[in-house]
């Protein structure tokens, strides 16, 4: 059980190295996930077809830290090329990425409320992932760390069991949809991984449990060592066996897209953790709030567009909003 020292709130100077200039280790990122089109209307306006998909957000996010990222996904014949330049540009091996030419990419289509927080699906067309065999290319066998982004539980699995080698880490997110026609998959893939990324509200479907501590402990039981429970605006919770923490959101002035930024999370997550090989819980504090950082951006324009252009040093100031915010000097009573 936790008691109050194993509960930590906020973070402090001396504690995150957030210098851009840190030299990054080559440790090889598998991302295994959608890439996509989306339509999206919010109070902002509203786009027509853009490029997005967990992979695509995750990958774009990851390679801000990581410069070793191979992908595994699916399109069909109408994905521009352009796209898949971008994601090289990035640094991402997309030997992996199949592409069938006469078929459609996975399409999807939303609008969110005032509120930004809740959304109605509008069109969903499964096209090519809906048979989705994921073929890990020789080249990617020996990976040290994976993504699993949300996908069909059986998928996800089925990547796992086809690795010759396990990774150092494995990481997987996943849905409520899921857990509504396909619980028993997805306790299978649950035991397999070592990290689960999912919302409150899935955390709470998920377990049974409302109190999220409680929801924690029990997705734990499950299989996953370590638990992280986004809470969009109100910040993250890491947990593992006997320790909490929480990671603010930057409070934002303006919020255009909240498409992708789960997934812009959990690559800056990994990426950050397969940058440092450190899979620690107080590295993946660390890796918390450069998840957070990078999810801050996605949510200012539409799609991709901001994560596509990022400079380190806009990066770096990012990480130092997070610390001037949650920031302080306390003496306890004796």
């Amino acid at each position: 059980m936790w008691g109050k020292k194993d509960v930590f709130f906020g973070f402090f100077t001396n504690t995150f190295n957030i210098c851009s200039s840190q030299s990054y280790i080559k440790m090889s990122l598998l991302v295994v996930g959608s890439v996509a089109f989306d339509a999206i209307e919010t109070p902002f306006g509203k786009t027509d077809k853009i490029v997005g998909g967990a992979a695509t957000y995750i990958s774009l996010s990851a390679s801000y830290f990581n410069p070793k990222i191979n992908l595994v996904a699916v399109v069909g014949g109408d994905f521009p090329s352009s796209a898949i330049t971008t994601m090289k540009e990035h640094g991402i091996d997309t030997t992996g990425l199949q592409i069938k030419q006469d078929e459609k990419t996975f399409f999807w289509s939303g609008k969110y409320h005032n509120d930004m927080n809740t959304r109605d699906t509008l069109v969903t067309e499964l096209n090519v992932l809906g048979t989705f065999d994921p073929i890990i290319p020789e080249e990617y066998q020996s990976c040290d760390y994976l993504m699993l982004g949300n996908l069909a539980p059986s998928v996800q699995s089925t990547v796992i069991q086809r690795l010759k080698h396990r990774p150092k880490l494995i990481v997987m997110d996943t849905m409520n949809f899921w857990m509504e026609i396909a619980m028993d998959d997805l306790r299978k893939t649950l035991s397999m991984v070592d990290v689960l990324s999912i919302n409150d509200e899935e955390a709470r479907q998920l377990s049974g449990e409302y109190a999220l501590i409680k929801a924690a402990r029990k997705i734990m039981e499950m299989g996953p060592k370590v638990i992280i429970i986004k809470k969009g605006e109100h910040g993250a919770l890491l947990f593992n066996k006997d320790q909490v923490f929480f990671a603010p959101a930057l409070p934002l002035e303006e919020v255009f897209d909240p498409t992708g930024a789960g997934d812009t999370f959990a690559g800056g997550f990994i990426g950050y953790l397969a940058s440092t090989n450190d899979i620690t819980f107080a590295n993946m504090k660390r890796a918390i709030i450069y998840g957070s950082a990078m999810a801050s951006f996605c949510v200012e324009k539409f799609g991709t567009e901001r994560l596509e252009k990022l400079t380190d040093h806009e990066v770096e100031l990012r990480l130092k909003e997070f610390v001037d915010l949650v920031q302080f000097e306390m003496t306890l009573p004796k």
